[in-house]
């Protein structure tokens, strides 16, 4: 996919950021939109329909994570968060508000374009080929068959549904709560150790070194992530 005019909503109270990256963005082909206030930012989306948001959580009219959570009612627009706040908790609750992916200030252009091709791909496979592959390890999500260098891999069922959740939201970071919520339901989001359990037995049959994350990439204190070859 080419970035060559992509829509970029730029939501940042501060001017000077606004600036930087609107100047950072342009010179890759981006076309900006720029928001100071969470309201403006909701305004924005409707009216220029961007095709990502750049969104600060310190905004001076409400929170980013509410800013996400309204977006989210009804917008799939990938999200990326942008903000000076380290704490776990606080990539968690962005995370878990819908946002795709979290980036702490400063930060370098480089990484910040990375981050934003990787929020841009398609996250659900089209479905007449819903076949999704990285290196040697194939899911095919219509006969719910897993293959590892070509010969099929046995998992259980809850094996299974870790996976599929994680390859339709391939690249991006599921929280721990996030996974418990859509494998075993609500009520469950604070079992982490059966999670954890489930992941290391996934591990064990699909990564060709489990101690090496080659697929399933753990985010320390806050979740898992797919990684594709991309």
């Amino acid at each position: 996919m080419s970035d060559e005019g992509l829509r970029v909503l730029l939501v940042d109270d501060e001017p000077a950021i606004r600036r930087f990256l609107r100047a950072s963005l342009v010179a890759h082909d981006y076309k900006i939109f720029e928001a100071a206030t969470g309201e403006e930012a909701i305004s924005a989306v409707i009216a220029h329909r961007p095709d990502l948001v750049i969104l600060d959580l310190g905004l001076p009219d409400m929170d980013g994570i509410e800013v996400t959570k309204k977006l989210r009612e009804w917008a799939k627009i990938p999200i990326l968060i942008l903000s000076v706040r380290e704490h776990e908790q606080e990539k968690i609750a962005a995370l878990d508000a819908g946002a795709d992916d979290y980036l702490t200030k400063p930060f370098g252009i480089g990484e910040l374009l990375a981050r934003m091709r990787v929020a841009l791909r398609h996250t659900v496979p089209a479905s007449d080929a819903p076949i999704f592959t990285t290196g040697e390890l194939s899911v095919d999500l219509a006969r719910r068959v897993v293959t590892l260098a070509g010969s099929e891999v046995q998992l259980t069922p809850t094996e299974y549904d870790l996976l599929r959740i994680l390859v339709t939201h391939v690249d991006r970071v599921l929280t721990h709560h996030q996974l418990l919520r859509e494998v075993w339901g609500v009520g469950y989001e604070q079992e982490t150790h059966m999670l954890r359990v489930n992941i290391s037995n996934l591990r064990r049959k699909i990564e060709p070194d489990p101690t090496r994350q080659r697929y399933i990439v753990t985010e320390p204190g806050v979740g898992y992530r797919l990684r594709s070859d991309g």
